[in-house]
């Protein structure tokens, strides 16, 4: 614009914009305005900032769980008046929630009257209900008073606010928070108190130098724990959650069906899941029943009352519970799915954590609070042994002293002569001017000595735990156990490893297949029956392999409804269940990181079917010769999150895991061909941490590529890199003790190449190679010719130029399965 001269107009301070770009920025502002202050969590305490003022308020107003209630009013009316300018209704809200014992795991409001039900009832008027405290909810406010946190003005500078709260627990991870801010929401589940606490404590356990891992901590940690109970359908949610932050968790809500008079059933629901309305579900019920969706429910009640939730469902005669009970898993809520999205402020910048952080970020700001805690009582200390000490010091100089007072002309007088005359510092100078007359009694005298030595003991243990992050650690242990002790309480929530009759692995059609990875760590599986039996010298099928040129490395056969064990070359095991390995009828795959987390440099060096029938022992045979043997039930409950089960020297591998069931023999095979037969009971069972022994000494250059149980019926199969076979007897093997070099086995040189792997067959099992190009051949085991162990074999697979051997595997005839 411009004004009557032609010239630019001066507007004065008005400074003309861009409208995009104001808003733009004053949408931003308002943005992490939200997320900030309202709407998500801090993730050292686990507070919104609401609920950090509203206990805040209760502490100042004296609301302790030993002490009376007060009116919600008053302590709504405080908490806006000093800390939280919003609306009242906002602040009850909240407040009401944190006393609902079906919404939080662990209270921290100790309501009296109407707070709300589990049927969607609101709490009644504030006028009405009372509050105060929980045990529980005090100890998130212990230790405010000692310098322990950072303060902050309050919203119109009149008062000083915690921006954290100093929480002897980790009330992120046992309470959980959902809210959603603009742009992103937040969802974390509640969790057991008890193994949260056992968690954190694995953790302050380990090792300077060693990191935890996902997989140990789920010992401790198994999964979340909602109030309202019910049951978790499978472990691969929880592990996606606590691997990446984000994950579908599968609740379930608790039944049992009870036969009623005439021959009638009735399904009883006991346990609903977490933040599901009784009365929506109840209502959701009827409404199927009536438009036929649920079929074979006569009569729905709702018998719940004081001692816990029972809904019943009668059934009629001529239809079947179990399938009426299936179609309300698949029709109503009573099976439902939590979104798990564990975002929270961390340097007030939201963030979404893997497990492992969460429970890092909550350690490193205990061991804040606790080094703040102990400066404060040490300063604290150290000032009052330096008065004490004065004390006693004109104790033993009481009547100059008294002299020197009486001849003083005012009290600065005295003080100044105390200081110049007998050495004392002003603090002890006054502290002496303030002594009254009963401190010169033998007993008195006695308890300042007393007090001293307390004092002098004080300091010396707070400058250990300032000087020593062990002893500061075991401080937050202590703490943690303590809290564990008084507030811990059983899970509520069962974890169904096994879904049951009614999941999604059910409408899975088990079958056998063959499991592949690639050597880029590609992972895919194939059925079994596309792979029939062919004559030695074959050239196999195509498909192992897609189009390109990635190589297989390890091959194994399974089922859909089992589980596939991965082995790193870290000695860490993990599990996946055979109907998540990709199927593709082109591509490669996914890749095996899209499943586990593996550590930087870390790959999977061998595949297994998890099937132990009957095994009592697992035996392990590193690529450097180095055995371990380990009871079965070591490698029980293994999930995707994974398990260290063997300590690897620098450069090993393991090279083969087989099952016993103990007191037998084994062979050891290396690539040049050498072989060692030696007692497994040479082996003493080792636990998970340990490294193993020497169970073959290997000439340089060479390392170990089988480890074979030596049993009757059956033969030792090698196979070299350049597809030549054969079969030899194990009587040709004398046993021998372990640490030793071995015989030869196989002639293995230029024309064979080195050994590639060995099996022990029976006449009738089928054995699987896999070519490095990807073709597979399968023949029966018999085809291979008997040969002696100084003999170079024959052709089990012919190859292409520039082809080779990448693994092999043996299918039993009995069982179509790998051993």
């Amino acid at each position: 614009m411009t004004d009557s001269t032609g010239g630019p107009r001066d507007f004065g301070r008005v400074i003309p914009l861009p409208l995009e770009e104001e808003i733009k920025n004053s949408y931003l502002d308002y943005a992490m305005s939200v997320i900030v202050g309202r709407a998500l969590p801090d993730a050292r305490d686990g507070l919104k900032p609401v609920q950090r003022r509203i206990l805040y308020a209760m502490l100042g107003l004296g609301l302790r769980h030993n002490q009376g209630y007060k009116k919600s009013a008053r302590v709504v009316g405080e908490t806006m008046g000093k800390y939280h300018p919003h609306g009242d209704s906002a602040i009850y809200d909240t407040m009401a929630r944190m006393a609902q014992d079906f919404s939080m795991r662990y209270p921290h409001v100790d309501g009296q009257g109407n707070f709300g039900s589990i049927d969607g009832d609101p709490p009644a008027a504030m006028r009405y209900t009372e509050a105060r405290l929980t045990a529980l909810g005090e100890e998130m406010l212990q230790d405010i008073d000692e310098d322990t946190v950072d303060w902050g003005p309050n919203f119109d500078d009149s008062l000083q606010e915690p921006l954290t709260l100093p929480c002897r627990l980790p009330n992120l991870l046992i309470n959980g928070s959902s809210g959603i801010a603009v742009g992103m929401a937040t969802n974390i589940p509640p969790h057991n108190l008890g193994e949260v606490a056992d968690a954190l404590c694995y953790i302050l356990d380990r090792k300077e130098d060693e990191e935890a891992e996902l997989g140990e901590v789920m010992r401790f940690l198994h999964g979340p724990d909602f109030p309202t109970g019910g049951q978790i359908l499978g472990r691969e949610g929880i592990i996606d959650a606590y691997r990446t932050g984000r994950g579908k968790v599968v609740m379930r809500g608790r039944t049992t069906i009870e036969d009623l008079p005439r021959g009638k059933q009735a399904i009883i629901i006991n346990e609903i899941p977490y933040l599901l309305n009784k009365t929506t579900f109840i209502e959701t019920i009827a409404k199927n029943v009536q438009t036929k969706q649920l079929e074979g429910i006569t009569d729905v009640r709702d018998e719940s009352d004081r001692n816990g939730l029972r809904i019943v469902l009668e059934i009629s005669r001529d239809h079947n519970a179990q399938l009426t009970l299936r179609q309300l898993y698949s029709r109503t809520q009573l099976q439902s799915t939590f979104g798990v999205i564990n975002l929270a402020l961390v340097n007030g910048q939201p963030r979404v954590m893997p497990l492992l952080e969460m429970l890092s970020i909550f350690l490193d700001y205990r061991r804040e609070v606790v080094r703040r805690r102990t400066e404060f009582r040490l300063q604290k200390a150290e000032a009052r042994a330096h008065i004490v000490e004065g004390l006693l010091k004109a104790l033993d100089v009481i009547d100059e002293i008294v002299a020197l007072i009486r001849a003083s002309r005012d009290t600065d007088a005295a003080r100044a002569g105390l200081i110049e005359r007998f050495d004392f510092s002003e603090k002890q100078a006054q502290s002496i001017l303030d002594m009254r007359l009963q401190r010169l009694t033998g007993l008195e005298r006695q308890k300042l000595e007393e007090e001293y030595e307390q004092l002098i003991r004080q300091i010396e243990y707070y400058r250990s735990v300032l000087g020593d992050p062990q002893i500061l650690d075991g401080v937050i242990k202590e703490e943690l156990l303590d809290v564990r002790r008084r507030f811990g309480n059983e899970r509520r929530t069962e974890i169904v490893d096994e879904i049951g009759d009614y999941s999604s692995e059910d409408l899975i059609p088990e079958k056998d297949l063959v499991v592949v990875l690639s050597r880029d760590s590609y992972l895919r599986r194939m059925p079994l029956e596309d792979y029939r039996c062919q004559g030695k010298g074959g050239k196999g099928v195509k498909g192992a392999t897609p189009k390109g040129e990635d190589e297989i490395a390890f091959v194994t056969v399974g089922s859909t409804h089992r589980n596939v064990l991965l082995f790193t070359s870290r000695g860490r095991i993990f599990a996946i269940r055979g109907h998540m390995i990709p199927h593709p009828k082109a591509g490669k795959g996914k890749h095996v990181s899209r499943f586990i987390a593996l550590e930087e440099g870390e790959r999977v060096v061998a595949i297994r079917d998890s099937r132990l029938a009957g095994a009592r022992y697992v035996f392990f045979l590193t690529k450097q010769g180095i055995a371990k043997r380990m009871p079965a039930d070591e490698l029980e409950r293994i999930t995707r999150a994974g398990r260290r089960i063997l300590t690897l020297a620098p450069g090993d591998e393991i090279a083969r895991v087989r099952c016993s069931g103990g007191g037998e023999d084994l062979l050891f095979v290396t690539a040049a061909g050498k072989a060692l037969r030696v007692s497994e009971e040479e082996f003493r069972p080792l636990g998970r941490q340990a490294r193993g022994v020497r169970g073959i000494r290997l000439a340089e250059g060479d390392h170990v590529v089988g480890c074979d149980i030596v049993r009757p019926g059956r033969t030792l199969l090698l196979l070299s890199r350049r597809g030549l076979g054969k079969r030899v007897r194990y009587d040709d093997f004398t046993p021998r003790h372990r640490g030793g070099q071995g015989v030869r086995a196989m002639n293995a040189g230029a024309r064979t190449g080195e050994v590639i792997a060995s099996w022990g067959v029976a006449e009738n099992d089928s054995v699987m190679v896999i070519s490095s190009r990807g073709r597979m051949v399968r023949c029966n085991a018999s085809e291979i010719r008997l040969l002696g162990r100084q003999a170079t074999g024959v052709i089990a697979v012919r190859l292409d130029d520039g082809d080779s051997v990448a693994d092999m595997g043996v299918i039993r005839c009995d069982t179509e399965e790998e051993e």
